[in-house]
């Protein structure tokens, strides 16, 4: 019997085994999910309330986002909160989701270390990934800090409250996050027994088992065991394979014991283990569009010579003819321990991690049903430690956190890439294209290696100068070490060497397609960022502030190669990013009002950022090779509302809305989209062909300065609702509901330079949920997710090589399901 097999069962075993919902506890009884609903609504700190009673200070919702508890509606920062019981009833179950509730949130993902997580269209640079440079866009969980951004495609495993924390965190957080931060908070060990257990099913063979349970295990220990199990069809039909593909494969465990010694020191001893292993991930033909490579190095042609058809120009067929095995196997885990001790003006918290991930993927890089290249794998295992110290208390009119924080990372990755005997007709021109063993057993083996060690302190104080104004000043110094290795070995079909030194025309052909380079770089840098907020409480249910932060985003090492002289020497003044410059400006509004039953905030902000971390061509080292490197400036701005109503306990509805207006302010040597790549580099006073016209003079670069940041789309929305009624069903009394969740999201580039083939037209999805959830934890209910069917793209691609051919990868069809929740 598999893992797998054993998890569905133990699930089913205890919802079975049960106590009679009469001998549930009151704590559960109590559980309201109507709560984590106000909660998805944004900025919210809005409580269940009952018509005519008003709101209840103890039902607001509470956050940590400043390092201490405080009440959502009182924290001078844009935060969006959704609690476990929203996340659970909407299917949210990892942040690909999440941002379907969050509109200021973007993920995109090709595959999990391919995938890119950003709060206002910054974070890291879309499409491209590198082990060598930090992301923008903290994830947090129980305060131990996940490098790898691959955490963020694995379900979500017993969370109590998720917070998006939007603008830097520099002075609260260990690791800086220069765009924001996403803090998972899960649910704790427990000195009274309960449990709650979850299963659904649904179209395309949709499964999924969930079950927590916690107790105590003597007077001062208590214990808590979470698993978490997620399997679906594929959604994409490989004719070549004659499987589906792009299907759902997660396994999730998370352990924990508490021991309280006395009520003011509690230790939290953590481990998890999550593993995907789903054949993934597989793109669809999209279109082609003309290059100004000859025609005859165009898509069409290139096809036609071969004999070569895509299994169909329809997107939405869901067909593909991959013939390149495809797997995003990968493996996350880690042991935290976490520490609290009240010493009377506060509490001195220590959080000792260590994770790991494991990626052993398996790709298809030539995009098509050829062996053109037959294996593309950049297998890459991490560990890192972590240990964070932080002081947070109250003198007199003073609250404060100090806190210092140390993070060492090894990453190591064994890059492949082998080229079929396609490839030569291909990637090739001239005689040469017509033989096939000049490419064919072309391999690149790479050994990519990071060393990353990272050092700060930081802290943030907040006087209260009256009862209503609050005057918060942070600042961090930070200190960051990073040595790299990069090693590409290239041998042909032969078993020869592919080297700089020899002038066969086969061997000048071969490192043309996969050239061998190795150097090493290494990066020091010490960094200081501050900032400073006001807040002024205008009433006891208005709060307005305004902050502004210099901050930094921590230079890196290029380790996907750099561009290399004549005589194939790495040009090693590419090998290192400089830091990102940050200057954020943000005010904000916050107000509850009709006795709270209306929670309205407002934010708008501006972050300009130079020395922007992208791809860039740049001319001055004497090549044309793409590589890592600073663009000049660039700035986002944008404005955010976050609305909820709940007039009664039977209704209550929310409204998220975000305008964000992300611009390159000036960069003049970034790569040039498709249409205006391929053709002869101009020369001196050569006259630029128009875009798209075959056998063309192109630009050696192109300035893009005021075009827009890819993946942003102006205008986001969230939306919903729910509505209940009483009810008694098989004598269990409750509440009959109907739910609804919405999204929009206008056009977005998906292309790091903007391309007229890469515009990902606006969509909408929009979800439903009907269902029974009775007093003591009981709950049943269907759903239907994008139920209108809307055929839409996550992210469109450009495979390299200039052909013209346009891959996607896309959303997901509607889908439909039951599920069945208990507590106890």
């Amino acid at each position: 019997m598999t893992i797998r097999s054993l998890l569905l069962a133990g699930v089913a075993v205890s919802m079975l085994s049960t106590p009679a919902l009469g001998q549930q506890t009151d704590a559960v009884a109590a559980t309201d999910p109507q709560h984590d609903l106000a909660a998805a609504s944004g900025d919210v700190g809005e409580p269940p309330s009952s018509a005519g009673t008003g709101a209840r200070d103890e039902d607001a919702i509470v956050v940590t986002a400043t390092r201490r508890s405080q009440q959502a509606q009182d924290v001078p920062i844009a935060v969006s909160v959704v609690g476990g019981e929203h996340i659970d009833s909407t299917g949210s179950f990892n942040v690909g989701r999440l941002q379907q509730l969050t509109p200021t949130l973007q993920f995109y993902s090709s595959n999990p270390r391919n995938t890119a997580v950003n709060i206002r269209g910054i974070g890291v640079p879309f499409g491209l990934t590198n082990d060598g440079i930090e992301q923008g866009v903290g994830i947090y969980i129980d305060d131990v800090y996940n490098s790898r951004v691959a955490s963020a495609t694995f379900d979500f495993l017993d969370v109590a409250q998720i917070e998006v924390l939007r603008g830097p965190q520099g002075t609260l957080y260990g690791k800086n996050t220069t765009a924001g931060a996403i803090n998972i908070t899960t649910r704790q060990p427990t000195f009274e027994f309960e449990g709650r257990a979850e299963v659904s099913i649904g179209n395309r063979g949709f499964r999924q088992a969930k079950a927590a349970v916690s107790g105590p295990l003597s007077d001062t220990v208590a214990a808590r065991l979470a698993i978490s199990s997620t399997g679906r069809d594929g959604t994409i039909y490989n004719v070549t394979s004659q499987r589906p593909i792009n299907e759902q494969d997660n396994l999730g465990l998370r352990g924990q014991i508490l021991w309280q010694p006395s009520s003011s020191v509690d230790v939290t001893l953590a481990g998890d283990y999550s593993e995907q292993d789903p054949e993934c991930c597989g793109t669809v033909f999209v279109r082609t569009g003309a290059t100004q490579r000859p025609l005859a190095r165009q898509f069409a042609t290139l096809a036609a010579a071969q004999n070569y058809a895509p299994v169909s120009t329809d997107p939405f067929d869901r067909l593909t003819d991959l013939d390149a095995s495809l797997n995003a196997g990968n493996k996350l885990g880690g042991v935290s321990l976490r520490a609290n001790w009240d010493v009377g003006p506060g509490t001195i918290t220590s959080v000792t991690a260590w994770r790991f991930w494991d990626w052993k993927p398996e790709n298809d890089r030539d995009f098509t049903g050829l062996p053109v290249t037959t294996e593309s794998n950049n297998p890459s295992q991490q560990d890192q430690w972590t240990q964070e110290f932080r002081f947070a208390g109250t003198v007199g009119d003073l609250d404060f956190v100090l806190g210092a924080f140390g993070f060492k990372q090894k990453v190591r990755t064994q890059g492949l890439q082998e080229q079929g005997p396609a490839a030569s007709r291909w990637l090739l021109s001239g005689a040469l294209a017509n033989d096939p063993t000049v490419l064919d057993g072309l391999r690149a083996e790479n050994d990519i290696r990071l060393d990353n060690v990272s050092a700060a302190l930081f802290g943030r104080a907040s006087w209260h100068v009256t009862d209503s104004l609050t005057i918060t000043p942070g600042v961090r110094l930070n200190y960051d070490k990073k040595d790299g290795l990069y090693d590409s070995v290239v041998t042909n079909g032969a078993g020869q060497l592919v080297t700089f030194a020899s002038n066969d025309p086969r061997i000048v052909a071969q490192r043309g397609v996969l050239a061998p380079q190795r150097f090493e770089v290494a990066y020091r840098d010490w960094n200081v960022g501050y900032d400073l907020s006001v807040a002024y409480e205008l009433n006891p249910d208005v709060l307005a502030y305004a902050t502004y932060a210099k901050t930094f985003k921590s230079g890196g090492v290029n380790l996907n190669g750099v561009p290399a002289d004549a005589q194939g020497n790495p040009i090693l003044a590419a090998g290192t990013v400089d830091p990102e410059a940050v200057r954020h400006y943000e005010a904000g509004l916050k107000s509850q009002f009709w006795d709270r039953r209306i929670t309205a905030n407002l934010a708008a902000f501006r972050t300009d950022i130079g020395n922007y971390q992208a791809l860039v061509t740049n001319g001055q080292l004497g090549v044309l090779r793409g590589y890592l490197a600073s663009a000049e400036a660039v700035r986002t701005q944008g404005a955010e509302i976050d609305l909820s109503l709940r007039p009664s306990e039977r209704f209550n509805l929310y409204v998220n809305g975000a305008y964000t207006d992300a611009k390159y302010r000036k960069f003049i040597d970034a790569p040039c989209p498709p249409e205006l790549s391929g053709g002869t580099v101009a020369g001196p006073g050569q006259t630029l062909s128009q875009p798209g016209t075959p056998g063309g003079i192109s630009p050696a670069n192109c300035d893009i300065s005021g075009q827009r940041l890819p993946g942003v789309s102006k205008w986001s929305f969230s939306f919903g609702g729910e509505a209940n009624l009483p009810a008694t069903v098989l004598g269990l009394p409750g509440q009959a509901y109907l739910g609804y969740d919405g999204s929009f999201r206008s056009d977005f580039s998906s292309n790091p330079t903007p391309s007229a083939y890469t515009w990902v037209d606006g969509y909408s999805l929009h979800n439903f949920r009907l269902g029974f959830r009775s007093e003591e934890g009981f709950n049943l209910f269907g759903w239907v997710r994008n139920a209108f069917g809307e055929r839409y793209f996550e992210q469109l691609q450009v495979p390299s090589g200039n052909t013209g051919l346009i891959v996607g990868n896309l959303g997901d069809p509607r889908t439909y399901g039951l599920t069945i929740q208990t507590q106890f």
